[in-house]
């Protein structure tokens, strides 16, 4: 019984210290679901600055099924999906630093 739960609250905290998230489907076998566009953004540092940037992605004809927003750095920026995402032909993500310093992400859109 305390096994299942000391195992779910590991698998919560290493969640919450990862900076990579993946949303929805991203490997698929049967070879519908294909990654449709992948990005690196890279953003340096400045002193006493927050560094927020906002990506716009956009499926025409096919739907998001999947998101993967890997931190390279591991560093101190957060990614967040604002509008759109799984189930929407754009997604918009928000990367926001935290203050002084910068980020490199790789942003992949899958769709089918």
């Amino acid at each position: 019984m305390y096994f299942k739960y000391l195992t779910l609250l590991c698998a919560v905290i290493a969640i919450v210290h990862s900076k990579t998230i993946i949303l929805g489907q991203i490997i698929d076998h049967s070879g519908i679901v294909k990654m449709f566009e992948q990005r690196v953004v890279e953003r340096n540092s400045i002193p006493f600055f927050k560094r927020t940037d906002e990506e716009k992605f956009y499926t025409p004809g096919q739907t998001i099924r999947g998101i993967a927003m890997k931190d390279i750095e591991n560093g101190l920026a957060e990614p967040s999906v604002t509008s759109g995402g799984l189930g929407f032909d754009y997604a918009t993500i928000k990367l926001k630093s935290e203050r002084g310093s910068g980020y490199k992400f790789i942003l992949e859109i899958y769709a089918s």
